[in-house]
């Protein structure tokens, strides 16, 4: 890459230590590495980020699929924060960083002799991501928190599932984590900006709930206003119909929304039924009328393949797409197209395919550099040219247990 290439990356100079695991921390530092921070992945001596070992495993050891994805365009140095020797080594390099990321439990920072009075001390423009649970204060600092248990606690997981049944996981997967890890990266680009004015750092605090709870559109202030508590609404939603997921005739499902009478009107001409517009084209009487609306779409929707239905919703101005499966995805023209998926060859493994850079931007874009590194592959030429140390040094280190 050109030194032309390079500096059109936005984050080029800004240096990162990424000190946390998992996800949401780690992948604020991902999306900056993307855009040109140089990511150091600091991790235990004693067997790194538990999330190497997370998922479907690959040839190589401790590097499984989640890792290699979510470790992207980072270097790996192992370093003991718990021990003196290694919080000295750590308080060396805040002299030459711009973030930090960590998702310790609050006060861990400050038991190791490392927390945010000492590190802003010697860096005053340093700026701090802190995500936890619940974040920094409260009465429910000090607990534990995972995706999970922040969808639940946020007030996501009561209104998945259907209406009567056993609440699930949104999407089965880590959703909130990854929430916070992006609001966590606005939140360093906010308190970057604020630096460049001032030259002061500051500290970002993102409880993982917090990020859930920011999404449940209206609900808190509706219930603030007439005690209306929102239940789960299934394929469907309360505020608009049809407004949901609906079965094809080639047993696929497909997703519509309506959310305006003009809407309704042109699904209705989609349908060929301008009987439904004329008797239900108020979305009052729609929502009145739920069941019958819902029936009528439905009985429509089955009755051709689901590719048929969108073509027709799509040329009727009908907001309409496929309940997409990761099979389907990796067959859509469209995620090709748009080269949503990267290919990234890895060594010993072979082409690994993974998300692509997202945001895109039209002059300074992002970029795959490599996946997740082996545990402290880089950690000859750091501790050697960037912390100036000896070979001896280095090696007392490692029989000290401190990297």
């Amino acid at each position: 890459m050109s030194f032309m290439d390079e500096i059109k990356k936005p984050l080029t100079g800004i240096r990162v230590l990424d000190i946390a695991c998992f996800i949401a921390a780690p992948h604020a530092a991902s999306i900056m590495g993307e855009f040109g921070a140089d990511v150091i992945k600091v991790e235990h001596p004693n067997g790194g980020d538990p999330w190497r070992r997370y998922g479907t495993q690959t040839e190589l050891p401790d590097q499984s699929l989640a890792w290699l994805n979510e470790a992207r365009n980072k270097r790996s140095i192992t370093l003991n924060l718990s021990k003196p020797k290694g919080a000295e080594l750590f308080k060396e390099m805040i002299k030459k960083t711009d973030v930090v990321c960590e998702n310790f439990r609050p006060g861990t920072l400050e038991k190791w002799g490392i927390g945010w009075e000492v590190l802003n001390k010697i860096n005053p423009g340093l700026i701090l991501l802190r995500v936890s649970g619940y974040g920094q204060t409260g009465p429910y600092k000090n607990r534990p928190g995972f995706a999970r248990i922040a969808h639940a606690y946020g007030g996501l997981t009561y209104l998945s599932g259907m209406p009567g049944e056993i609440p699930v996981t949104p999407g089965s997967t880590s959703l909130g984590d990854y929430m916070t890890g992006m609001n966590g990266c606005i939140g360093i680009m906010m308190a970057l900006r604020y630096r460049e004015k001032t030259g002061l750092g500051q500290v970002v605090d993102c409880a993982l709930y917090e990020s859930v709870f920011r999404a449940l559109d209206e609900i808190a202030p509706r219930y603030a206003r007439d005690g209306f508590v929102r239940e789960p609404e299934g394929t469907g939603t309360l505020n608009a119909c049809p407004h949901g997921h609906f079965p094809s005739g080639d047993s696929k499902f497909l997703a519509i929304a309506c959310t305006t009478d003009k809407m309704f009107e042109r699904l209705g001409n989609a349908m060929q039924r301008p009987d439904l517009v004329q008797k239900y084209g108020n979305q009052k009487d729609r929502l009145k009328n739920r069941e019958i609306v819902l029936a009528e779409v439905e009985k429509w929707t089955r009755s051709m393949p689901r590719d048929d239905v969108i073509d027709i919703c799509t040329e009727n101005g009908v907001p309409a797409g496929a309940v997409n499966s990761i099979a389907d995805i990796f067959a859509d023209p469209h995620f090709s197209a748009r080269k949503t998926m990267k290919n990234v060859n890895v060594e010993k493994v072979g082409e690994v395919t993974v998300p692509n850079v997202f945001p895109t931007l039209s002059v300074s874009p992002g970029e795959i550099k490599t996946l997740g590194p082996s545990l402290g592959q880089n950690n000859s030429i750091f501790y050697e040219n960037e912390m100036g140390l000896s070979e001896e040094e280095i090696h007392e280190l490692k029989v000290d247990g401190v990297i």
